[in-house]
């Protein structure tokens, strides 16, 4: 007796443990997921790079993913999965790797700063010197050593390490998903898929702590000391050390890849252990999914039914508009997303850590709750597609109306002379570097390529002490004090004169305008998150049973493509529009943004979003119109049927499509 049940709990302990171990895999790939899409500022800054370039690297994921997606989904399932899944998680290992890799080889992080951008590489700080040069950068030509130095083209590392990580992340849901449904009983797959979605909460949110916390450390944290570092956490040249959570990531993606490869490539069906005969002659093990393995189409079978499903697909009203309609939301959505931490650091002064922070605590929890009540609404009212439909039209809607009150959440400019004020205070927003200049600082041979600004006592920030006429520093680090400043008009010295401290000065009414934000974003995802899984069920009821894996197949294909990898590129081109002052390279040339105009960058940035979700909204009136017309014409077919009823069975067709304007199946909301 004790060796009959040995096997059954044998295996039914690896189904068990397949199920923990793919939940670390989801934790795992959703983790860096978010860690990277949190440290896109870091890394722009970093490397010098402008956000058009970020949103490359950005979308490297997706084109990472779809290298392999075909491969995956045709010869995946018959692999091992397990150790597919295992090779996928070392890679993504191995992609983390390499994207934290240009931290070793790059060396000391060198912020840009009037010294280090002068001749004279001694402690002491540019100020205005009439009548010196050696503090001018106009004239200056990068060195043939500078030319040289490491650095330059390191952001390509990043770049690969991204495609590795997506070419890894690909077989993790797909064939995790499938070995679950091929090995559990039907009744249970449903509980054990809804509980990898824990997961899939539990990543992100893990990957934003992380994110938040090594933004705060310095990126050679350990290396120098921090008393000899001037830069604030709100300062644009701040780099955090965004290599050390990258390393963190690629760690457990290696360690989650262990478990996978002592799994089996099959088990018995959960239930049915004690019916198997695992000691067949030979010493071979013919399990259910092997003998059902037999009869799976082969390759060619699968491409010969490629076009028919095309075809079919493509006739098929609902579906195409879906199609139109999820492409044009989430080109909204990923775009918005990606720069969300960049937007609130450039419009409310807060610092990259902070931002993270914030976005991982409001954000996150809303959008699982809104998911979670969603799914039950289905589930427990059974409700019809008609009806989902309209519940995930006007939960959108009326999202979309609460987040135009977002425009009025206005954070004032910094005020910078020559850039966003004159240097008598008056507010006018300049690109031209020319502005830079002034009367009291003309003679002093600054540099209009430099940002290290400060903050004079009059409220006004300059992109330097030079340009601000500042003759005189005392103080070391971040104590230091600019005297005799001929730019800076303070009180009791109407004249100039006045003094000046490191870094921006710090904006007015920025704290208030946060929290209505971050209070409004809290409410727009609960009120979209809830609509979405109604909305999403109308994408599957519309496709026929035989239709639905290449259907969601096609579909998340189209989101990759026409969302995923555009969207992060123009985004960050339409936020380069908005750069009122470049840094420079340590070789010369326009590195990453320092300051932005905050109110074009909040126009665009929730301007465009709300023009394309507004253009989304056209398909989805002619959904709701094809949905309507449909069980308009099921009424009347019924009427018929009822008539009929007795003479003969009711067509399946006609009961299935009359289910949209009912009710849904038990098995559509296991879904």
């Amino acid at each position: 007796m004790k060796e009959a049940k040995k096997p059954s709990i044998f295996c039914m302990s690896k189904l068990k443990v397949f199920l923990l171990a793919l939940s670390f895999a989801y934790l795992a790939k959703t983790m860096s997921g978010a860690y990277m899409n949190s440290m896109l500022t870091q890394i722009e800054r970093r490397f010098n790079i402008p956000a058009s370039l970020v949103g490359v690297i950005n979308g490297s994921f997706e084109m990472g993913n779809l290298l392999v997606i075909a491969f995956v989904s045709y010869l995946g399932a018959k692999l091992h999965r397990p150790r597919m899944i295992a090779l996928g998680c070392a890679v993504m290992g191995l992609g983390c790797f390499l994207i934290a890799l240009p931290h070793f080889l790059m060396g000391r992080y060198q912020y840009e700063n009037s010294v280090s951008l002068s001749e004279n590489y001694s402690s002491t700080i540019a100020v205005c010197l009439a009548n010196h040069s050696q503090f001018s950068m106009t004239t200056e030509q990068p060195s043939e050593e500078c030319k040289k130095q490491t650095g330059s083209l390191m952001w390509v590392f990043v770049l690969v390490g991204n495609i590795i990580r997506g070419v890894g992340e690909t077989p993790i849901m797909p064939l995790g998903i499938s070995y679950v449904e091929d090995f559990a009983k039907t009744e249970n797959s449903p509980f054990y898929i809804g509980c990898l979605q824990i997961a899939t909460i539990l990543g992100p949110l893990s990957g934003l702590m992380i994110g938040s916390y090594c933004a705060k450390l310095y990126v050679d944290v350990g290396f120098v000391d921090l008393e000899d570092v001037p830069l604030s956490l709100t300062d644009a040249r701040w780099v955090g050390a965004w290599w050390l959570g990258v390393l963190i990531c690629a760690a457990v993606n290696l360690l989650v890849a262990v478990p996978f490869c002592f799994l089996p490539k099959s088990l018995p069906k959960e239930g049915e252990e004690k019916s198997v005969n695992l000691t067949t002659k030979g010493n071979k093990t013919l399990l259910p999914v092997e003998k059902a393995g037999h009869a799976r189409m082969k390759i060619h079978e699968i491409a010969k039914d490629f076009i028919p499903y095309l075809k079919s697909l493509s006739q098929n009203r609902v579906y195409i508009l879906f199609l139109l309609i999820t492409v044009m939301q989430f080109n909204a959505w990923i775009g918005m997303i990606t720069f969300m931490p960049k937007y609130l650091e450039q419009q409310y002064g807060i610092s990259a850590t902070d931002a993270i922070f914030l976005i991982g605590v409001y954000n996150l929890p809303i959008i699982c709750a809104g998911y979670f009540f969603g799914g039950l609404m289905m589930k427990k009212f059974k409700i019809s597609t008609y009806k989902a439909a309209h519940i995930g039209f006007w939960s959108s809607v009326v999202e979309y109306l609460i987040y135009f009150s977002a425009f009025s959440m206005v954070c004032k400019n910094s005020s910078v002379a020559g850039l966003t004020v004159s240097y008598e205070g008056i507010d006018q927003v300049s690109y031209m570097e020319a502005n830079l200049y002034a009367d009291c600082n003309r003679g002093c041979g600054c540099s209009s390529k430099v940002w290290d600004p400060v903050c004079g006592e009059n409220g006004i920030a300059y992109v330097s002490a030079c340009l601000a006429g500042c003759e005189v520093p005392t103080g070391t680090g971040k104590t230091t004090v600019f005297r005799n400043c001929s730019c800076i008009s303070a009180p009791g010295f109407p004249s100039g004169n006045g003094t000046a401290v490191l870094g921006q000065c710090n904006r007015e009414n920025c704290g208030t305008m946060l929290h209505y934000f971050l209070i409004l974003s809290l409410v727009c995802c609960l009120i979209y998150s809830f609509g979405a899984m109604p909305g999403y069920m109308v994408l599957i009821r519309s496709l026929k049973p035989e239709e639905k894996s290449f259907g969601v197949g096609l579909h998340s294909l189209a989101e990759r493509v026409f969302a995923g990898i555009p969207s992060p590129i123009y985004f960050g081109a339409m936020i380069d529009t908005t750069c009122l002052k470049w840094g420079t390279k340590r070789c010369g040339g326009e590195g990453a943004c320092r300051m932005y105009d905050s109110d074009t960058y909040r126009l665009l940035y929730l301007g465009v979003p709300s023009v394309i979700r507004g253009l989304s909204y056209i398909p989805c009136v002619f959904v709701l119109l094809i949905l309507k017309k449909q069980c308009k014409a099921l009424v009347h077919e019924d009427k018929e049927t009822d008539a009929q009823e007795e003479n003969g069975p009711v067509e399946e067709e006609n009961v299935s499509t009359a289910q949209n304007c009912t009710h849904l199946p038990q098995e559509t909301i296991n879904l």
